[in-house]
């Protein structure tokens, strides 16, 4: 049986992003490129199970930090973008 978390949705607008890398620096680059594309990201950092790096960012969705990517602009998802298998 696959147990899935309830958890309470972010904001209108907003979106939660949970990236898992092996060393923190590995996380704390793809923050900052998310970051780069949207305002307002709140982040939060958790050492894993098998002593990985866990980042938790909340991002304004609604207004973009920079210049937003032409797939971002279109509402487009980009090609190999899809749910993992282990995602529901």
């Amino acid at each position: 049986m696959k147990y899935i978390e309830t958890q309470t949705l972010p904001s209108l607008g907003h979106a939660e992003v949970r990236i898992i890398a092996h060393t923190p620096e590995a996380a704390r680059a793809v923050a900052e490129v998310l970051r780069g594309c949207f305002a307002g990201a709140e982040q939060r950092s958790y050492p894993g199970l098998d002593g990985d790096t866990r980042l938790h960012l909340t991002v304004d969705t609604a207004t973009p930090a920079g210049p937003a990517r032409p797939w971002l602009a279109a509402g487009q998802t980009p090609v190999g973008a899809g749910a993992h298998s282990d995602e529901t």
